[in-house]
């Protein structure tokens, strides 16, 4: 069986809220979630930068210097690699131009991100998050957040 993650995430990679915050957020999710019995929410706290991908959604990634195409077999390596211990740096070498870039800087389509701290829905009945709800989670973090959708 499949299922469908709905992460939300703080836009700067490195950031984690107190934890007073993150039980805020944790609240308005479940509020916005109301009456979606199927979701289940969880919290996660990363000891380090963690890729928060969007699995089978994952179409291209893009190159922001020169626009050509990094292969997904090059990012699935990379996620392989780092799956146990998270990121120390987002710092890479593109594999298309060479040019010094960091991941969160790729155009990934669909998106992804890079976390330390990240609230997740599990089987959400909506699709994604409004930007008005995004808002009122992010307000509730202290800190703007951001959405990626995974199809595992």
């Amino acid at each position: 069986m499949s299922d469908d993650v709905l992460s939300v995430i703080p836009t700067d990679p490195s950031w984690q809220p107190e934890p007073v915050a993150a039980a805020r957020a944790r609240a308005v999710l479940a509020e916005l979630l109301g009456e979606d019995e199927d979701a289940e929410l969880e919290v996660t706290w990363h000891e380090r930068t963690a890729a928060v991908d969007c699995g089978e959604n994952l179409e291209r990634i893009g190159c922001p210097h020169c626009g050509g195409s990094i292969t997904l077999g090059w990012w699935g390596a990379l996620l392989e690699e780092h799956a146990e211990d998270g990121f120390a740096t987002l710092a890479v070498t593109a594999p298309c131009c060479g040019a010094a870039t960091t991941l969160d800087a790729l155009e990934y389509d669909w998106p992804c991100g890079f976390a330390r701290f990240e609230l997740e829905v599990w089987n959400p009945a909506q699709p994604w998050f409004t930007e008005a709800q995004l808002a009122a989670v992010g307000a509730a973090l202290g800190h703007p957040v951001r959405q990626i959708r995974a199809h595992l």
